[in-house]
């Protein structure tokens, strides 16, 4: 049997969870990369040219 709370002890409540499941999901994606995610490389930069536009 489940105790009775009041709505605003039940909103504070699920805030918090969903906080804690924000975090989580913050440390997962700075260790894993995501699969969809494609690395940049450095080859394929385009040069900057700047100085050869402003011709300094």
């Amino acid at each position: 049997m489940s105790k009775k709370i009041s709505l605003a002890e039940a909103v504070k409540q699920k805030l918090a969870q969903k906080k804690e499941e924000q975090l989580a999901a913050k440390k997962q994606q700075k260790h894993a990369p995501s699969p969809n995610q494609q690395m940049k490389s450095q080859i394929t930069k385009k040069p900057n040219n700047q100085k050869k536009r402003t011709g300094v």
